[in-house]
């Protein structure tokens, strides 16, 4: 074998072993929340720590089943979701956090076992056009939306992780029959179907329709962009139940982790004033942390008739799915 030659293995033994090390060093995160609302806050989080992450994006239910399928050979060190319901499908593949961590969420945003922590709060809301209806117009609670009155008038996004959350707590708080009556009854008004929240929010505020269920941040985005000119306001139903439910994006931890005390301070960041107060100020979403203002024009948490239930009632996703595609909402 030549010098050469051995020069150039010996260059390529060190390159592989540095890539190895570095990949080995790189927090990876699979996000069901959209690059778009938490990538930025993401970079800052590896530039103020020198920390490399790489991050997987895609939907919290298609990366639920991406991690079960992956088992204890999965790469993630953090699953960040959209909702409890995904964080739930795979629970116990989550370590128990410590409780320094959790000890700075609030009781109503965290694992009742103490796998995962909520990162910020969001509320489902009615968003209704304001051009056609006020809102005495609307009904006290989602069952009335079930009336033959509001036929052709609904959207809906079935397929969105949320709006599946708040099925999910549907079911806790209705029970299964209930439930499956409201969707039935919905699915007799003839809703128009969108892929996510901001399309039903925008086909409310031009007439498309004139009521959908989306969780509350959507509108403050546009209102951002267009100011009161956008057609369209939030309604959090005065009768409270699952169409008033506040829920969580959050993320824990897996334990088949090699990163832990990285995957730690990810998790400890996203906690802090900064990480908090970019979910109020920049996507509009409620903290999880006492002491961070919400954000102006955005409705108090204590004047929402909050339903009674726990973040660990809304972890049964899969249930929901099941229940969902025996009523042909979702394939």
């Amino acid at each position: 074998m030549t010098q050469k030659l051995l020069i150039l293995l010996t260059i390529g033994i060190s390159l592989c072993i540095t890539a190895c090390s570095q990949d080995d060093d790189t927090l990876i995160i699979y996000s069901g929340r959209s690059e778009s609302l938490v990538g930025p806050i993401i970079e800052q989080f590896s530039q103020s720590t020198g920390i490399s992450v790489s991050v997987k994006y895609a939907k919290t239910g298609s990366l639920a089943a991406t991690l079960l399928e992956e088992g204890n050979k999965t790469p993630a060190d953090i699953f960040f979701a959209q909702d409890p319901g995904g964080l739930g499908a795979v629970g116990l593949m989550l370590s128990e956090l410590p409780s320094e961590v959790l000890s700075k969420v609030s009781d109503w945003a965290k694992s009742p076992e103490g796998k995962w922590i909520g990162l910020s709060g969001r509320a489902r809301t009615v968003i209704y056009n304001t051009t056609v209806l006020d809102e005495t117009d609307l009904p006290d609670d989602l069952m009335g939306f079930t009336d033959p009155k509001w036929n052709e008038q609904i959207g809906w996004p079935p397929t969105n992780g949320s709006f599946q959350t708040m099925v999910t707590g549907m079911r806790s708080l209705w029970g299964e029959d209930k439930t499956r009556s409201w969707l039935e009854g919905i699915k007799k008004n003839n809703p128009k179907q969108y892929p996510k929240n901001t399309p039903t929010v925008l086909a409310a505020s031009k007439g498309e329709i004139n009521v959908g269920f989306v969780n509350h941040y959507y509108l403050y985005r546009f209102l951002a962009e267009e100011g009161d000119s956008f057609a369209a306001k939030n309604y959090h139903p005065r009768g409270g139940g699952p169409g008033a439910l506040v829920m969580v994006a959050g993320a824990g931890i897996l334990k088949t982790s090699e990163n832990i005390e990285t995957a730690r301070k990810f998790l400890e960041f996203m906690l802090s004033p900064v990480a908090q107060q970019y979910f109020v100020s920049q996507t509009f979403e409620y903290p999880v942390v006492e002491g961070i203002k919400t954000q102006h024009g955005l409705t108090p948490l204590n004047n929402i008739n909050l339903p009674n239930i726990s973040v660990g009632d809304l972890r049964d996703l899969q249930g929901t799915q099941k229940l969902l595609r025996g009523l042909g909402i979702i394939s």
